[in-house]
């Protein structure tokens, strides 16, 4: 039987000062250089927050096709545990570019939620990441909060 070990490792996001995420737009400027990495796929990250909303860190939870990816509970509050976050904010891009939700989105995101009220740390918000010109809002971000479905 092979026994594992669970680390945390550091990478430097951004030097200075850390701002409170408390703001959709906010989470779009901390997250705009993770999704530049694989622009024509769907990726699912978690930002890992202390009790006033800085960021501790964040982790790639999946990356998947053009149209969709797979995440669950499981591996999005496993490194919430492991970093001691008192909250979470989640967050996916569209490659389309429009940030609606869809209906899995949707799903998804009650879910996370649930799992979140059970495990006592906060889901602040599920920010989904599109393009400004393909947005038929001109916003370029979809917030759960925001739209008052958290």
């Amino acid at each position: 039987m092979r026994i594992f070990e669970a680390k945390l490792t550091y990478s430097l996001v951004s030097p200075g000062e850390a701002i409170a995420l408390n703001t959709p737009a906010l989470v779009v400027a901390y997250l705009n250089s993770a999704f530049e990495q694989s622009p024509l796929q769907e990726a699912f990250y978690c930002v890992y927050l202390d009790r006033k909303n800085h960021p501790l860190g964040r982790h790639l939870i999946s990356l998947g096709t053009a149209t969709s990816t797979l995440t669950s509970p499981r591996e999005v509050f496993r490194g919430a545990i492991l970093s001691g976050s008192t909250g979470v904010c989640l967050s996916h891009n569209h490659p389309s570019g429009d940030p609606a939700p869809s209906t899995a989105d949707i799903r998804v995101t009650r879910d996370l939620k649930e799992a979140a009220r059970i495990l006592d740390i906060d889901l602040v918000d599920h920010v989904i990441v599109g393009d400004v010109n393909a947005d038929p809002l001109k916003v370029g971000y979809f917030s759960f909060h925001q739209q008052g479905l958290l």
